[in-house]
């Protein structure tokens, strides 16, 4: 199965690494020019034409302005029987117009949001929640199978729609385990004995353990964006107002992710939250 991976960020490299171990006959194409160290080993393309060639498109971008840019460029040279399979985090509405109008030409579309950082696109242990038509799932599912656990939860739209409630979830989590740490701290207690002392009990997380080490050793370096988190916070944000929702810990964590981007901190990892604690 020819893929094409468009999108050769944090999460992009990897994926497509993995599915090359795996034996896809995978490509790259990215917006801008990245350096040669950063996509060793991944077989470039240099043009949307040529990245169309793929019997599927995977998407692995920023946000949604960025799939419907590169989707509006990417459209005239597909062809009928292609899948475009968004593993990014967008908005769910957007998801489902796409699948739309992709489907009057004969065109599959999947939305397959991923969980698990950089870390589980390498390990090839990543969290996927599907979105789609089933036979497009069903057509897709051996990459999705390669890359992580897939798990098929509705309609086009449905994946990103999970994911923005993986990414509140997350984003309360870390919330959670800033204040715990930032608590010990203050008491005089050495924070990695909280981790320890909770491994296995009802507190312990993943979290807890590799965002939580960050924060203690207070290193930042992006496995996902304090941009990006708040991307994703918004987005839930708009779901929970949609349904009449009031979620006060949202409202709480995204302020937090809101002072982060606004004081510069951006491109720091999620985990930075800690600092508006300190």
């Amino acid at each position: 199965m020819q893929i094409t991976v468009l999108g050769m960020g944090l999460m992009g490299r990897p994926m497509a690494r993995t599915l090359l171990s795996k034996g896809f006959a995978v490509v790259g194409w990215n917006r801008s020019v990245l350096d040669a160290e950063r996509v060793k080993g991944i077989p470039r393309v240099g043009s949307l034409e040529e990245a169309a060639r793929a019997e599927v498109l995977l998407l692995m971008l920023s946000d949604s302005g960025a799939v419907n840019a590169v989707l509006e460029q990417l459209e005239p040279y597909l062809q009928p029987g292609q899948t475009v399979l968004d593993m990014g985090s967008s908005d769910p509405e957007h998801s489902k117009r796409h699948a739309q109008r992709l489907k009057s030409k004969n065109i599959g579309w999947v939305d397959a949001p991923v969980s698990g950082g950089p870390e589980g696109a390498s390990s090839a242990t990543l969290a996927i929640m599907a979105g789609g038509d089933p036979s497009d799932y069903e057509r897709v599912k051996p990459i999705l199978q390669a890359l992580g656990r897939p798990t098929y939860v509705g309609e086009a739209g449905a994946g990103h729609t999970v994911k923005v409630i993986n990414q509140l979830m997350v984003g309360l989590y870390i919330e959670a385990v800033a204040e715990a740490i930032a608590l010990a701290e203050r008491q005089g207690i050495d924070p990695r004995k909280i981790q320890e002392a909770l491994q296995g009990g009802f507190a312990d997380s993943k979290v807890l353990q590799i965002h939580g080490s960050r924060m203690i050793e207070r290193k930042f370096v992006p496995g996902a964006r304090v941009r990006t988190q708040l991307k994703d916070l918004r987005l839930a944000q708009g779901l929970a107002k949609k349904a009449g929702l009031e979620l006060p810990h949202l409202e709480s964590a995204l302020g937090f992710y809101a002072e982060l981007e606004a004081a510069g901190e951006g491109d720091l990892d999620h985990s930075a939250l800690f600092k508006r604690l300190l």
